[in-house]
């Protein structure tokens, strides 16, 4: 068979003509064409404390995880709420306090206080944002960041919570094992989780707020409930992250409020692109081990995260995932005419 008998087809176009929604699936190889990026990503993120070598790179890949849980939550409210959040620190902190709280002086274990911590958080801090909720962009974004640094000044000047030296002695996870796949599962079953919700009918509903909140207002549904929504579901995830933190490091104190869990996640979002929740998950599987690299620089490291921030907003704008969803959806593939 010659080239004049055959042209190239996109391999995505066959599934496209029938549906862009709903996929009638004619053959293995368009569901393989599907479900080959989940694939992919689901196992590969099992597979990854396997094939790390040591133990220190186990314990860094625990850091991505949590990190990634806070990207997802800043993703989620930025770009599908319209809710630009810098209280990253905010929800690790204060899951991890409750979570500490609850073992050290109740006696808890942690199957109930990583649950009990991630709840309660998101209550704490629904209601603590809740004022808040009627601003938008920057404003929102700078009352969000003041959280944090207003938490760190009141516990060490009325010396809480175990003041500046904070809460030691709580428990930890049974063995690295445990810990590694337990935030691994969380990670997935978020990203998966979210993706889920933001297309089903109350995630068109968060769209119309960030979009054109005026229109959800004249439909009768108050603005201000669906963002506490989003705020609880956002910031459970992000306080999850704290109490598995804590029961990692076996410490709560001030230093989580630190601005790192604010401001990381938004760089891991700028590099593996917004919007499209897997991005960040992969930005920050490229950033933490980096900055894990760059450790013995220094503070000189931020030079480097600068540069590096800079070269994806000049080059890749978009970020990687949405660059590699255009390129695979491109390949092509001789077929008949």
């Amino acid at each position: 068979m010659t080239t004049a008998d055959r042209r190239k087809e996109r391999l995505d176009r066959g599934i496209k003509v029938r549906s862009d929604g709903i996929y009638a699936l004619l053959s293995w190889r368009e569901l393989g064409y599907l479900v080959l990026p989940r694939l992919v990503l689901i196992a590969g993120l099992l597979l990854l404390p396997l094939v790390v070598p040591s133990l220190y790179w186990q314990r860094v890949i625990s850091n991505v995880c949590l990190y990634a849980l806070l990207a997802l939550s800043f993703d989620f409210l930025a770009h599908y709420v319209g809710l630009v959040s810098l209280g990253g620190a905010l929800f690790i902190g204060t899951g991890a306090y409750i979570a500490a709280l609850l073992n050290k002086n109740l006696g808890l274990p942690l199957i109930l206080t990583i649950p009990m911590a991630s709840v309660s958080g998101a209550a704490i801090c629904t209601l603590l944002l809740l004022p808040c909720l009627p601003l938008r962009g920057v404003y929102f974004a700078i009352v969000s960041l003041m959280y944090p640094l207003a938490m760190m000044r009141i516990i060490e000047a009325l010396n809480i919570f175990g003041g500046t030296d904070g809460i030691m002695g709580i428990d930890s996870f049974p063995n690295h094992w445990v810990e590694q796949y337990f935030v691994l599962i969380m990670v997935l079953l978020f990203l998966f989780g979210l993706r889920r919700l933001v297309n089903l009918d109350i995630g068109l509903v968060f769209r119309g707020v960030k979009d054109n909140d005026q229109a959800v207002r004249a439909s009768g549904m108050s603005i201000t409930y669906y963002k506490a929504v989003a705020v609880f579901i956002a910031s459970a995830i992000g306080c999850l992250a704290g109490a598995c933190l804590t029961h990692i490091y076996m410490f709560s104190g001030i230093s989580l409020f630190a601005l790192d869990f604010s401001i990381l996640p938004i760089a891991a979002t700028v590099i593996g692109g917004g919007g499209t929740l897997a991005g960040p998950v992969i930005g920050c599987f490229i950033l933490v081990p980096i900055s894990e690299l760059l450790r013995e620089f220094g503070t000189l490291r931020i030079a480097f995260y600068a540069i590096i921030l800079m070269a994806f907003i000049v080059f890749k704008s978009e970020g990687l995932m949405v660059y590699g969803q255009r390129k695979y959806h491109q390949f092509e593939r001789w077929v008949k005419i």
